[in-house]
């Protein structure tokens, strides 16, 4: 009778662990509003938390988040801190050297920002001055490539908010950043009135990639098959959409 008790409480354990899940352990930089950001109770919230969510419940892991500086979210998941970064990473060449990529699970354009009464006609109008930007962003990349050759002052910050807070203290003139990103992190926000995006939607495959992914460890096959499914499960089912609708007002999974 012992043994069969036994053996029915190690069914029970191994059922309720099969219906929990295994961990998914996801890197996320919590400072990039709305899509990965706190909230007053340190929580991590957002559209990237919330689709990362989805995507573990369809495929029936559990989501353990893992803060992690930006500049180092590729170095950490190659060194197995993690399991996948779901933290606005986009689709880029040089990335795909080094890891692999779920298919995209959104895809909104960066924009330079200004103050309003700078006239902005493209890089080489804004010579002398001095552009913030995330380090090892595809922001930096763009700012790198276009803006600097043309004589603007770029400046890397380990985070996007320190971005926001030297534009508004003054040391900075301003940013290059996604569009979404950087309306609800600063342009909406109180210092940010006397600024706005300029000049066109910027998509440029070589600086900005294909799209925002999922980014795996190469070699992770069946992982990177699951999640994809996941994403086209949840656009199909309105879970996409409801997390989407909760933060914007158009669908942001883009061209």
């Amino acid at each position: 009778m012992k043994k069969l008790l036994l053996a029915a409480a190690i069914g029970a354990l191994c059922a309720s662990a099969f219906a929990q899940g295994k961990d998914l352990k996801v890197a996320i930089d919590p400072t990039y509003e709305p899509f990965t950001f706190k909230t007053a109770d340190g929580k991590p919230t957002g559209f990237d938390v919330d689709i990362a969510s989805a995507l573990c419940e369809q495929i029936k892991r559990n989501c353990v988040f893992v803060e992690q500086a930006w500049d180092g979210m590729i170095p950490g998941l190659m060194a197995k801190k993690y399991d996948v970064i779901i933290s606005s990473m986009s689709i880029t060449e040089e990335r795909l050297k080094q890891v692999d990529f779920s298919d995209k699970y959104y895809n909104t354009p960066s924009k330079v920002v200004l103050k309003k009464d700078v006239k902005y006609t493209g890089p080489a109008s804004i010579k002398g001055k001095k552009i913030g930007v995330l380090k090892a962003s595809t922001q930096e990349k763009y700012a790198l490539g276009e803006l600097k050759t043309k004589g603007v002052e770029v400046v890397s910050y380990d985070a996007q908010d320190q971005v926001y807070l030297d534009i508004k203290a003054g040391r900075l003139d301003g940013t290059v950043a996604d569009i979404l990103e950087v309306g609800g992190g600063f342009l909406g926000k109180p210092g940010g009135e006397a600024y706005e995006v300029k000049g066109e939607d910027l998509f440029m495959p070589k600086y900005f990639g294909t799209g925002i992914g999922v980014a795996l460890r190469k070699g992770q096959g069946d992982l990177k098959k699951e999640i994809s499914a996941a994403i086209k499960a949840i656009r199909g089912n309105g879970k996409y959409k409801a997390i989407n609708d909760k933060y914007f007002k158009f669908d942001v999974y883009g061209k």
